[in-house]
């Protein structure tokens, strides 16, 4: 939302608690043209990997988010993995009288 795109997101997990999210453009890499010799295993864009985990963290979602998949890295699109660590426990709250 704040960077303007919107990503589609793939589950490919019988267990429903991982998915992916697939960026077709991401606005981050537009004005990177390569990667600096000897720093291949650069993950340019990995801010967008804390800002997912920041956010679920303050909904109380515990998750492990990593790039799958990276544009400046040779791949077709930008993909992020992202897998929940712990569910969120449900609890029905009653407004007391």
């Amino acid at each position: 939302m704040y960077l303007g795109i919107t990503p589609s997101v793939t589950c490919n997990n019988s267990s429903r608690n991982e998915f992916s999210l697939i960026l077709d453009k991401n606005p981050l890499v537009e004005f990177v043209e390569e990667l600096p010799a000897g720093r291949s295993s650069l993950c340019y864009c990995n801010l967008l990997c804390g800002i997912i985990r920041g956010a679920l963290e303050m909904v109380h979602l515990a998750a492990d988010v990593t790039f799958l998949q990276d544009r400046l890295k040779g791949d077709s699109v930008t993909e992020i993995g992202i897998t929940f660590l712990k569910k969120r426990e449900e609890k029905k709250y009653r407004r007391k009288k």
